[in-house]
């Protein structure tokens, strides 16, 4: 049954539909029969599974050469318009798998950032010109405006939207049921936290064309951009979720909050600084539940979470504040889907399953050994394992409460 809407609402089966999921980006890259471990996928599956989560935000797209720096080491298009069949037929294995399990996908056709190529690589391909690495170069401000001129490339759009078209009209290998066709899943989000910056008019043009271009592929799949809102810096990033969303050819908004990149939070100093960053995520959902009110659509924080421990990167340290905040958020969703408020959903950051931090604190590939963490980023930073037990039992137990409410 396709996920749908109703005024602020996700519908299934005639019932709302809510969720507590998690972010699993690398699950079509796991599922790859080649160079991923199918074993160990469908173990993750069934734990996630076992407590309630059946909901799972997945990339499908990583562009460039394998093994480049900071980046998913084996790519799922090494070159403008060639793909490495392995990768796409995981993806068709773990959309296989999910609807085994009556999971639902919120898929992702494309990144800002470089972890996974995206709209930089597009850009690249498109140019010539280098991507500006931040992570070599200390200047994220000079990658993100390199980043923004996608928006006002056309080549560099047109590989963007075919590329679109070749996954949305795919025919699954395993199941032969086209992806269009397919209700494991519920969305398609344009890219990963896309910012207009120095392209506000251009950024609005690629959504709404986007978006519908999406739409006639895919009549029965919902649409959103897969943003953060509006940041604690829109005034560099340009962006407006009450303008950004308002196109009808979108279902749902997207929020992500970052207590601690954006410096509301330590975790050096928890006890000073928690409850004063708690507050400002209150405030950010709010602020986010007042557009979706306006323009009468559900909302869905996609993407938060924090470090472990004292900011301590092995898998073995303990999780208790991070178990405190995923509570306090955990009770705002339970909150307002009792009221029936548009926050419908979440999908904490990230599920690192049975991965293990081979590097832990430091930027890696991590030797296809996929967590939650992306390349670019210190591993072991958020991603919740499979031995996390206790955040584990959290995350049942308010998706069992989230289910009474579903009934």
């Amino acid at each position: 049954m396709f996920i749908s809407v109703q005024n602020n609402q996700f519908i299934k089966n005639n019932k709302p539909y809510h969720f507590i999921g998690t972010n699993f980006w690398y699950g079509a890259h796991l599922a790859a029969e080649k160079s991923g471990n199918r074993v160990r996928l469908l173990k993750e599956l069934d734990v996630l599974q076992t407590h309630g989560i059946t909901n799972l935000r997945i990339m499908a797209g990583s562009e460039g050469a394998d093994h480049l720096p900071y980046s998913i080491p084996i790519s799922m298009q090494p070159k403008l318009g060639v793909y490495n069949d392995d990768i796409l037929e995981g993806l068709d294995f773990l959309l296989f798998e999910m609807k085994k399990r009556d999971m639902h996908a919120a898929v992702c056709l494309s990144n800002f950032w470089y972890w996974s190529g995206g709209l930089s690589q597009y850009l690249s391909w498109a140019t010539g010109n280098q991507i500006p690495y931040p992570n070599d170069t200390g200047n994220w401000e000079k990658y993100m405006r390199f980043t923004a001129n996608f928006y006002g490339n056309e080549d560099a759009i047109s590989a963007y939207l075919m590329h679109v078209k070749t996954i949305i009209t795919r025919i699954n290998s395993i199941s032969g049921l086209p992806y269009f066709e397919d209700d494991t899943i519920m969305s398609w989000e344009l890219a990963n936290e896309p910012y207009a910056i120095q392209h506000r008019q251009e950024y609005l043009n690629w959504i709404e064309n986007s978006s519908k271009f999406i739409k006639k592929l895919a009549p029965n799949h919902l649409v959103t951009i897969g943003g953060e809102g509006n940041t604690p810096f829109s005034f560099f990033t340009n962006n407006n979720c009450l303008s950004d969303y308002s196109f009808d050819s979108l279902d749902y908004i997207t929020i992500h909050i970052w207590i601690q990149n954006w410096e509301w939070y330590n975790p050096e100093k928890h006890d000073s600084t928690y409850q004063k960053a708690l507050r400002k995520a209150k405030n950010y959902i709010k602020d986010h539940i007042a557009v979706a009110n306006t323009l009468n659509k559900p909302v869905v924080l996609e993407e938060f979470g924090i470090s472990r421990d004292n900011l301590i990167y092995t898998n073995q340290s303990s999780v208790n504040h991070r178990n405190i905040y995923f509570k306090d958020i955990f009770n705002i969703l339970l909150e307002h889907t009792k009221m029936k408020s548009p926050l419908v959903g979440c999908n904490f950051w990230a599920w690192g399953g049975l991965g293990t931090v081979n590097t832990p604190g430091e930027v890696s590939n991590n030797n296809l050994e996929f967590i939650g963490d992306p390349a670019h980023e210190p591993q072991g930073w958020y991603s919740v394992f499979e031995n996390d037990a206790s955040t584990l039992q959290i995350i049942k137990e308010f998706n069992s409460e989230l289910n009474q409410q579903n009934l």
